[in-house]
């Protein structure tokens, strides 16, 4: 045993000699058996070094050996970043299956991709005469939520269920984060109430549920009621996870604490938290913290550099914003669809009309796809400058149909600048793309009424009634005992609806009070 410990100490510290696998083997340095292969796989660190081992492997006759094929296909699936055609190929050649092989190439689609392949290699499993167990079933969840095939993943689940695994904690975890990537918020909760045990992952599952599907306030309250159960702590899955509901929420004392725990627990500011805390202070109206956190943190990735850019933008800071893309850029970084969108964004309310326009043309320099949204926010350039003719000129030779977003910016402009003509046309398109959209009806209406055309802006609210088009109802939300209290306007649905109307009414009177109390001082005066 010490010997072939000291066979392998040579071998592994003396890699600047032995380049490559093939010289390792042409030295005195002998392979003699699985275990030497098996060693060799662990210590493999490319997928070029992984091929020459493979090849080897073949001619020792070693391929047959399960836990060898079990150990290649495992190593492929690690370097399968680029595609799983090698893991494939492995795969469909060996002889043998168990359960532990389907495993792997089911972990492998999940993760990777194709999903639809993870699903046919579950079929061929199957048929095959392989049962799938605790491991096979959140492989397939993950694929499933991955393509969002909200059926398949039922039909899964109506498998888990007959088979015995619904109680199993891995199983439930999966289940409750599937239904969630498929945008079924109430079924990741009910699979998260009917868990008859729960581990830190079922918890960061459904706080991650509420949050990514925008539920942000009932991500809030589950977060609390985790810190109340003295058997659970969070870690960092969990403050990554809620810390975008804290930005969107301005949950100032959640953030703070979250904050305060990542350095007392001394977390590595890492590229997940940094760009957390950064959106989080931004949201809150806090550029300078927002900037310290992107200084300290040390492996800023492009989630980093685009967090702190649309921190700038948000708040007006275009040129500082522009000051970070090409810092960027010097960092041997390659700006994505997001970082320029954020930035055109930027130069479109400082009405930074060549800065922006000038990106727009860099997007072609880094090969960056310009999207939909992309043209949008020229086009809200345009308008947010006044230049409506030149909004037109570039909608009519942009190479994709305008949508929504890029005719609703116009019209806005429309309105803003008293182009009665131009907001007709455009009206007229929107009410097409975009038909249950109240605000878009409104906006024309309010045009008709301030140039006369009274008669024309009756017909649209008659047809606003006739197509039953509502505008959304307008909320607020407020926070007591760390629940978070929505409010519509003439809303009568909540529990404490009395209490409210009740308070309402004794601060009505004080007002009316107050207000006679200052009218008699005028008069008196």
């Amino acid at each position: 045993m010490n010997g072939l410990v000291r066979k392998w100490e040579f071998l592994f510290n003396n890699t600047a000699k032995y380049k490559s696998f093939s010289s390792w083997r042409n030295s005195h340095v002998h392979i003699k058996d699985s275990h030497d292969y098996i060693y060799l796989l662990k210590r493999c660190c490319s997928r070029k070094t992984l091929k020459q081992i493979h090849a080897q492997i073949i001619v020792a006759d070693y391929v047959q050996n399960p836990f060898v094929a079990s150990k290649v296909l495992g190593k492929y699936i690690e370097y399968a970043a680029k595609g799983m055609e090698d893991a494939r190929k492995v795969f469909d050649q060996l002889p043998e299956r168990d359960v532990f092989l389907w495993n792997i190439i089911l972990q492998g689609y999940s993760k990777h991709g194709p999903f639809a392949d993870a699903w046919s290699y579950y079929v061929e499993m199957l048929v095959a005469g392989a049962a799938a167990d605790q491991y096979t079933f959140p492989f397939m969840l993950k694929a499933c939520g991955g393509a969002k095939e909200i059926k398949m993943g039922q039909v899964i689940h109506g498998q888990i269920v007959k088979s015995g695994f619904a109680l199993d904690v891995f199983v439930g975890n999966a289940l409750v984060a599937f239904y969630g990537k498929c945008e079924e918020v109430s079924s990741s909760r009910e699979m998260f109430d009917e868990m008859s045990q729960r581990d830190i992952v079922s918890w960061n599952s459904m706080i991650s549920a509420y949050v990514v599907n925008g539920r942000h306030n009932e991500g809030l309250e589950l977060f609390h009621v985790m810190l109340n159960d003295e058997t659970i702590s969070p870690d960092q899955a969990t403050l990554v996870a809620i810390l975008p509901a804290c930005g969107q929420q301005s949950a100032l004392k959640e953030g703070l604490w979250i904050h305060s725990y990542i350095v007392k627990s001394c977390m590595e500011l890492d590229a997940a938290f940094g760009s957390g805390l950064i959106s989080f202070y931004a949201n809150i109206g806090r550029l300078r913290p927002a900037k310290l956190i992107f200084d300290r943190v040390n492996d800023k990735n492009i989630v980093v550099w685009n967090a702190m850019i649309r921190a700038y933008g948000t708040h007006g800071h275009a040129d500082e914003a522009i000051k970070l893309f090409s810092q960027l850029v010097d960092a041997g970084l390659r700006p994505d669809g997001l970082i320029f969108l954020c930035l055109l964004s930027a130069c479109s309310h400082a009405r930074m009309i060549s800065e922006g326009l000038e990106l727009f043309e860099k997007m072609e320099e880094y090969r960056v796809e310009k999207r939909a949204e992309h043209y949008a926010c020229v086009i809200d350039l345009y308008s947010r400058a006044g230049l409506i003719d030149e909004a037109m000129k570039f909608i009519n030779k942009m190479p994709i149909d305008a949508g929504k977003d890029a005719y609703g910016a116009l019209l806005g402009a429309c309105r803003i600048h008293n182009n009665i003509q131009v907001a007709e046309q455009v009206a007229k398109r929107l009410f097409d793309l975009d038909p249950e959209n109240a605000g878009r009806y409104l906006i024309l209406i309010k045009m008709y009424e301030d140039t006369g055309r009274h008669q024309d802006a009756a017909k649209l609210r008659t047809q606003l009634k006739d197509r039953k088009i509502r505008r959304p109802v307008g909320s607020s939300a407020i926070e007591v005992d760390y629940t978070f209290h929505t409010f519509g306007a003439e809303d009568e649905t909540h529990p404490f609806k009395d209490q409210i109307f009740d308070t309402l009414h004794k601060l009505e009177i004080v007002m009316i009070d107050e207000t006679t109390v200052v009218d008699q001082c005028v008069m008196n005066s």
